[in-house]
């Protein structure tokens, strides 16, 4: 005679202490962990030209002699070689004039004022060099005959 097994009861996992132990283990973890603060923009200024609230007193016009040899003289002072055509140690001086009367809120003003006997195509380089320097205020001075 064959048993008869008692296929009504069935084998049943209690699920409850296993998810109870997953949380536990997941505010564990939660608690546990540091959280790193992301990383803030640090606002800081890189040195450079600096605008002014107040204009400063800058001479307002330059004058820029042009000899009788070609040399190109700013403040008393001779810049570039006389037969140079590129004029780059002009351009620089130039640049910084223009740079210092904007943070100043100036308008840069040149005057050129050549020998009566320059050849023209120094005076066409000097105006090279201001439209390089992006000098837009650019004038020429006049001698009065007396």
């Amino acid at each position: 005679m064959k048993s008869k097994r008692n296929n009504d009861l069935l084998m049943k996992i209690d699920m409850t202490p296993m998810i109870d132990c997953t949380f536990l283990l997941l505010v564990f973890f939660m608690v546990g962990s540091t959280l790193h603060r992301q990383e803030a923009d640090i606002s800081f200024a890189l040195p450079g030209v600096a605008e002014q609230s107040e204009s400063v007193e800058i001479p307002d016009e330059q004058v820029i002699e042009i000899r009788s040899d070609g040399a190109v003289v700013l403040n008393d002072l001779q810049y570039d070689d006389p037969k140079s055509t590129d004029l780059p140690e002009l351009i620089e001086m130039l640049e910084r004039f223009r740079a210092t009367a904007e943070a100043n809120k100036v308008e840069a003003m040149l005057t050129i004022a050549p020998a009566p006997d320059v050849k023209q195509q120094r005076v066409v380089d000097v105006l090279n060099a201001c439209s390089v320097a992006k000098i837009k205020n650019v004038t020429f001075a006049v001698e009065e005959d007396s």
